[in-house]
């Protein structure tokens, strides 16, 4: 994917982000401002994506 995709997690436009691949990275980014602020490893997204689903952060939010 080379195109910006909208994430919202809390399901509105205020709280979204946008993420991409870009040059074998994956890049997040506030769709606000434009500005990237996030940029990793594909592998790391994955291993991120997999503690979000396995609940390690949801004392962030609690």
């Amino acid at each position: 994917m080379n195109d910006w995709q909208t994430a919202s997690p809390g399901g509105g436009p205020e709280e979204s982000l946008e993420v991409r691949t870009a040059d074998g990275m994956v890049e997040i980014r506030d769709p606000d401002t434009g500005n990237i602020i996030v940029r990793t490893t594909p592998r790391k997204w994955e291993a991120f994506l997999l503690g979000v689903k396995a609940g390690e952060f949801d004392h962030f939010v609690a």
